[in-house]
């Protein structure tokens, strides 16, 4: 075989804006005896990885890389788009594996497929190392990009980079401006008054992951206020009964745990709003109204706990100065992180009465930092018989009375009294005219009582209510790098929105950004003194930039089009893509990022810019475990060690034993693995084959690089297999024709092996299985008694490969050639319809799995073949 220059490092992919040079090939591929008959292969796998690296991104510049025929429809497969930091990590390595992976897998079944890749590019961390750096967040931002493209090209994907986006550039920013001007034009999109973290010596605003722990500025050290500011928000809220209910569509398709996360952040709960008369200083002051899940527990009322917010919260305030210092104490502690349910004021002179009993005010009311804000009516009925935290605040708050049980388990058995009893039962003897109601029916009797006036309530008290957790998305940020909101502040017009001809609002470039006196933009008069599109009058721009969320909840729209200069997508692509097939990315993103992604779905497809079949925009979702590394510790101390630090034994230099665990990675921790030096070392495939096979892909993984051996031998295993059948004539599946046991039993496992590895790609996403049941073949075929030219070993050789394909494609590739004769010309061929690449799907026959002694029987009645059976046929001959 012939030789060639083994290269340093491994090549990247192509980038546009820095393409290097196409040179030479250069690796080396060796092939080495141990002994004259041990018949051991060693090749160098970083090297096979690097070779093939090379022609697919002078392939890839020329639109020429090979693709199956298709003879499916599209299918869309994406992952979600990176930050770009300057480093991928191991994380970032297994989401973009996993996503190839499955995109390889459906372009050899004859799919269409989509598979882009792009770059979530506004956020904090250029704004921080513009601060830090001196240097201008597009810059960094831009150089980041480029290394971690190179970084993308090293692991062996294929991405459609000429689909390639970033969120930073105006030609993508443009549209998320159209996008919310759409908002508001559907009001949507609209401003009003909201609490914001503020800097007093800084005087900016402030990100929540920039409060520390003790309520400080992470930069000034001074402690964050509270300043109420004009904020933007959008009216997600609009689509909140449609983002629970079309959650059942996901059922079986998404995680679970996923689901249950979406459904209790919206948090609707169905039940009922009930008014409670109250009293301040003995005299009437109206109603307190409090929602209520569990209006059959209402006989057991001991107070109402108030929101800080609630008016008679407020009114209350204005008489009594230990209340208001109070609620300045709370909203201290909205900056930092304790245990609700610890600080409570019981409200002087204030008390509530039962609507059963509308005289007897013997109720205290108290404001507590356990009633969210904003949530439902901003007041509780406190039940401590019946609730968890409502009575173990009455054991800290409450007036000494005992707890009320109203609610027993069954028919005459009472429920412990030391402990609430939460669950439904029968009413009991406290609840006069509904004793012996069991808890549904009497929530539904007690609503139609109190819906209605009677001759025992003068106005209705009560009335069914559904009310949701979810609150409008507050999108603005006083800060720099991020999408201007393209709004003019006229003082005769109002609120202007910027003309479609004059977007995008572009980012001024040379703005300073230190950090201090409050939003940049806000500083810039260039950027904020302009014309008022309506009156031609002085007018200001917005000053306010977007939530990052904005521009990563459309993305995957944008990548259907991404060149259209005039609409953030075409409805066309949408109808032939929507909605993607398979999403890849982190249970992290679980709740905000994949709903408001379904909220701009939902909103589109309600103006009719979306097909109508697309109510969802992401039909599967697979979420991968994090990477955990080995992390080494002091046992004293707890001090992270360095791995250099630590012998093979685990042992620190004084002989003591470290501690080990594994944690997720990070650079504090020192337990960080760069997937750049893996690849440098073991190849691209070896790694991405570990990476399927250390851990199921929805479960942790253990980064373990001593395992990583085990997968590096089984490819040189199977580089061994074929090198042996090198340049024998392959049988096509129709004259594959079993004549011996071996054979048959050959045929079986790879029927088992095609079967298991298509269900797993296609519908589980047992990934580690698959690779699992591909070594079982290999270790079969190395075991085969069958020659080397056996027709059917060849053949299931063949089909191995291709079945490999999508998980080392770079190794299958040389494997193909190497069995077809043409390793050293198969990579320049002309006539790519012959690569591994090119090859379809395999999908075999069923018959293979039909054991020996097995026949298939048709069974007809009355001349009609009813169904197909496997019977099993006498040693002898004849049918049992």
């Amino acid at each position: 075989m012939r030789s060639l220059i083994l290269a340093a490092r491994p090549a990247f992919a192509l980038n546009r804006l820095h393409q290097p040079r196409i040179t030479s090939l250069a690796l080396t591929l060796r092939r080495t005896y141990s002994t004259p008959t041990s018949g051991t292969t060693t090749i160098n796998l970083p090297a096979i990885s690097t070779k093939w690296q090379q022609l697919w991104r002078k392939e890839q510049s020329t639109n020429s890389l090979p693709t199956p025929p298709e003879t499916k429809g599209p299918h869309y497969t994406l992952s979600m788009f990176p930050y770009p930091s300057g480093a991928l990590h191991m994380g970032h390595l297994r989401v973009y594996t996993i996503s190839d992976i499955l995109s390889r897998f459906r372009r050899m079944q004859g799919y269409t497929v989509l598979h882009p890749m792009g770059w979530d590019a506004f956020g904090l961390p250029a704004e921080n190392a513009a601060i830090e750096r001196g240097v201008q967040p597009g810059e960094w931002t831009r150089k980041n990009i480029s290394k971690m493209k190179e970084q993308l090209g090293g692991m062996g994907g294929r991405f459609d980079w000429e689909r390639e986006i970033a969120t930073c550039e105006p030609e993508y920013y443009k549209h998320t401006q159209k996008l919310f001007l759409l908002l508001h034009e559907h009001g949507l999109a609209y401003r009003k008054k909201s609490i914001v973290n503020w800097d007093p010596i800084d005087m900016t605003v402030l990100a929540n992951e920039q409060v520390d722990a003790s309520g400080r500025s992470w930069r000034s050290g001074a402690v964050v206020e509270k300043k109420e500011l004009d904020q933007w928000f959008l009216g997600i809220t609009k689509f909140q009964e449609a983002l629970v209910d079309d959650l059942k569509t996901l059922e079986g398709k998404w995680p679970e745990r996923v689901l249950k996360m979406q459904e209790n952040w919206i948090g609707r709960s169905v039940g009922a709003n009930v008014r409670f008369p109250v009293q301040v200083d003995g005299k009437d002051a109206g109603e307190v109204e409090c929602f209520t899940t569990r209006l059959d527990t209402i006989h057991g009322v001991m107070f109402l706990a108030l929101a800080p917010s609630h008016p008679v919260v407020k009114e209350a305030a204005e008489k009594d100065p230990e209340l208001k210092q109070f609620l300045e104490e709370l909203e201290k502690r909205k900056t930092t992180t304790y245990e609700t349910g610890q600080l409570a004021y019981r409200l002087k002179d204030v008390s509530a009465a039962s609507p059963f009993a509308p005289k007897l005010f013997e109720n205290g009311v108290y404001v507590t930092d356990y009633v969210v804000d904003g949530y439902g009516t901003g007041a509780v009925m406190g039940v401590p018989a019946h609730d968890e935290r409502d009575f173990s605040f009455w054991q800290k708050f409450g007036d000494g009375r005992a707890p009320i049980f109203v609610i027993d388990p069954a028919e005459g058995v009472r429920a412990p009294t030391d402990r609430p009893y939460t669950n439904p039962g029968i009413l009991n003897e406290v609840t006069g005219q509904w004793n012996l109601f069991r808890s549904a029916d009497a929530r539904k009797a007690m609503l139609e009582y109190f819906s209605h006036a009677t001759w025992k309530l003068q106005k209705p008290q009560g009335e069914a209510k559904v009310s949701y957790r979810l609150r409008d998305w507050l999108v603005s940020r006083q800060r720099y790098w991020g999408a201007p909101v393209p709004i003019i502040h006229c003082p005769t017009c109002g609120e202007v929105p910027v003309p479609d001809k004059d977007l995008p609002v572009r980012l001024p470039e040379d703005i300073n950004i230190s950090g201090r006196g409050g939003s940049p933009l806000a500083q810039s008069d260039e950027f904020v003194n302009c014309t008022c599109p309506k009156c031609s009058g002085p007018a200001k721009r917005d000053t306010d930039t977007m939530d990052t969320f904005v521009d990563s909840s459309w993305y995957f729209l944008r990548f259907l089009d991404p060149h259209n200069p005039s609409h953030p997508f075409s409805k066309e692509s949408a109808a032939k893509f929507l909605p993607v097939n398979t999403y890849v990315g982190g249970v992290e993103h679980a709740i905000l990022h994949l709903l408001y992604s379904r909220f701009f779905t939902k909103f589109l497809a309600s103006i009719g810019m979306l097909p109508e079949h697309v109510t969802e925009p992401f039909e599967r979702l697979l979420t991968q475990g994090m990477v955990h590394g080995r992390t080494y510790s002091d046992p004293e101390t707890g001090r992270f060690l360095l791995p250099e630090e630590v012998d093979a034994e685990g042992r620190m230099k004084d002989g003591r034993q470290a501690t080990v665990t594994w944690e997720k990675m990070s650079k504090s921790k020192h337990n960080g693995v760069d997937p750049t030096v893996c690849i440098e070392k073991w190849g691209a495939d070896t790694t991405r084959a570990h990476i399927l096979f250390a851990s199921p892909a929805s479960e942790v993984l253990e980064w373990d690089e001593e395992k990583i051996v085990g997968v590096s031998r089984w490819l040189q295993r199977l580089y061994k297999l074929t090198s042996d059948s090198a340049g024998q004539k392959i049988p096509a599946v129709e004259d594959v024709k079993a004549a011996t046991k071996e054979e048959r039993e050959l045929l079986r496992l790879l029927q088992r092996t095609i079967e298991s590895t298509t269900q797993g790609f296609a519908e589980t996403y047992t990934l580690n299985t698959i690779i699992s049941d591909m070594i079982k073949l290999t270790n079969t075929l190395v075991a085969s008694p069958l020659p080397a030219d056996n027709p059917i070993r060849l053949f299931v050789l063949a089909t191995h490969l291709k079945l490999l394909f999508p998980v080392c494609p770079a190794f299958g590739e040389e494997c193909w050639a190497l069995l077809h004769g043409t390793p050293d010309v198969a990579a320049e061929a002309s006539d790519k319809s012959t690569r591994l690449e090119a090859q379809t799907w395999p999908e075999g026959r069923k018959e293979w799995l039909r054991e020996e002694n097995v026949t298939e029987c048709v069974v007809q009645v009355n001349g009609r073949v009813r169904f197909v059976m496997d019977v099993e046929v006498e040693k002898k001959g004849g049918v049992d």
